[in-house]
């Protein structure tokens, strides 16, 4: 039995108890509550919280697309160590080796109370032959998605012909671009960092990624040239949803963007990974305008086999930032792959609606097909491997005939109001109330975490809080989330709870 199966074994009226409630009373109850809480150690954001969230005319809550700042130089300049001490924790894989490949290379970060992402471009590096092209190849696609650039050098080593190639693209963008002399230990080893300064990009920044030396200066210096809200990945408020299509390489994107759009707007190859940037195209799909973002491994001219993860993964975070919704495109005629389930816990992670479409579904009635009993296959592979998105619409597909494209419009609204959707106060503590009630959280090590209150701090996604004596199982915040579905829907979006455990005030 998986462990938050234990919440499950008795039924319950739940649903028929919440109905008997109504709107005053439940938000009576929850008033009551929510005074409880002065009773407790409750510190300064929980005040903010409690005094309710920023809305949009609609009552819908907007976060602006954070700034984006890129990091790129050549392999083992010391890039990852460099995210690892910005991030304050240690996350992106550093190694000896040039050039190890990691799936994540966005992360969120945090300095002087603004929040941005920062893309590492360390991931990957093919052969040293094609070092130049490939280090040059990073740096273009990082440039194109950011909103500032970190240029990495070992000022010990001291520049190279590729750091010069690099410097031409960078000062052809016109961005922001700080160039940080790394591997400066201490004061004697200045002179190295001023070294750098026939680069022609201005002021060397010394630090040591590894100590630390520096950093803070370097990212102090960055916030004062770094927006608000990106210019690259800027979400707008209003006008077309905007949708992105994920899926690994040759699924069937691209055929999927031409159906909808009804012309050959995006080329279309056998070979993986032949898209070349993200295209932004308006289609009308079931009477509506959408903004699709079709999105792909690499650019051509620099097809390197090696590098074609690296770049979808790339390109796969930047139309994230940019999406409400992800049609996550899936061939029904292969197995369903790590990658595939890699790329839905990105989706996951970038807290944005999801549908899946399983494409090439014409297929399934072929004799081919049949005798290998694929569909019968197919079913248990969804079941085991895409359990944890049971929540997702699902749409059997034809990119290359047409066939159901109709049958998105429906998944594409049923998750994007789901992913707006707020319960008022009143409600989800009446929730809370009853399920606690009927399913009490078990006693661990002699003691009961209580649930004291809980708010919706947010929508875009769902994002809960609640305020406990005690850390609840990850099984029952599961339990809780998979009620709340039961109850109110929340189909194709993910669902955040996030907890605040505070004690009792001493007398």
């Amino acid at each position: 039995m998986a462990a938050d199966d234990e919440y499950e074994a008795a039924p319950d009226n739940l649903e028929e108890k919440l109905a008997d409630i109504d709107d005053e009373l439940a938000e009576q109850r929850a008033t009551a509550l929510r005074a409880s809480l002065a009773d407790y150690e409750l510190e300064d954001e929980d005040a903010a919280l409690l005094a309710g969230v920023e809305l949009g005319e609609d009552g819908i809550e907007f976060s602006p697309a954070l700034p984006v700042v890129a990091i790129v130089g050549r392999p083992n300049v010391g890039k990852s160590a460099l995210v690892n001490r910005i991030l304050g924790r240690r996350e992106a894989v550093v190694e000896d080796t040039p050039g190890v490949t990691r799936d994540r290379v966005t992360y969120k970060a945090e300095w002087l109370g603004r929040r941005f992402t920062i893309v590492d471009t360390g991931g990957w590096e093919p052969d040293a032959r094609g070092i130049d092209r490939s280090v040059a190849a990073q740096a273009e696609v990082a440039i194109d998605l950011s909103d500032v650039v970190l240029f990495v050098v070992d000022a010990m080593v001291g520049a190279t012909s590729t750091d010069e190639h690099v410097v031409k693209l960078l000062r052809k963008s016109g961005k922001p671009v700080f160039l940080v002399a790394n591997k400066i230990d201490d004061a004697r080893q200045e002179p190295e960092a001023a070294a750098l300064w026939n680069l022609g990009l201005g002021e060397p920044y010394p630090v040591s990624a590894i100590h630390g030396r520096g950093v803070a200066d370097l990212l102090d210096n960055i916030m004062k040239v770094l927006p608000e809200i990106s210019a690259v990945a800027k979400q707008e408020i209003g006008g077309p949803r905007r949708v992105a299509i994920l899926g690994r390489p040759n699924v069937g994107k691209s055929s999927l963007l031409n159906k909808a759009a009804g012309e050959e707007r995006v080329v279309v190859n056998e070979l993986a990974g032949t898209t070349r940037d993200p295209v932004d195209e308006i289609v009308e799909l079931g009477g509506k305008l959408w903004r699709l973002v079709d999105t792909a491994g690499i650019r051509r001219r620099v097809h390197l086999q090696q590098g074609a993860d690296f770049y979808a993964s790339l390109r796969t975070s930047a139309a994230l930032e940019k999406a409400e919704v992800a049609v996550v495109v899936l061939d029904v005629s292969e197995t369903i792959s790590e990658q595939d389930v890699r790329i839905i816990d990105m989706v996951l992670e970038s807290g944005r609606a999801l549908v899946l479409a399983y494409n090439k579904w014409d297929l399934m009635n072929t004799p081919e097909f049949e005798d290998k009993e694929r569909r019968r296959y197919l079913e248990r592979e969804i079941e085991q491997d895409l359990a944890h998105v049971a929540w997702a619409p699902r749409v059997n597909i034809s990119a290359r005939t047409g066939r159901h494209l109709d049958k998105l419009v429906p998944a594409l609204e049923t998750a994007l109001e789901s992913w707006d959707t707020r319960i008022s106060t009143g409600k989800f503590n009446a929730f809370l109330s009853e399920l606690v009630a009927e399913h009490p959280h078990p006693v661990r090590g002699g003691k009961q975490p209580r649930i004291l209150f809980g708010t919706q701090a947010g929508t875009r996604p769902p994002t809960f809080v609640l305020f406990t004596t005690g850390f609840l199982d990850p099984g029952y915040r599961r339990y809780i989330q998979r009620r709340l579905r039961e109850l109110y829907g929340f189909e194709g979006t993910p669902i955040v709870i996030n907890m605040r455990v505070r004690e009792k005030r001493q007398r």
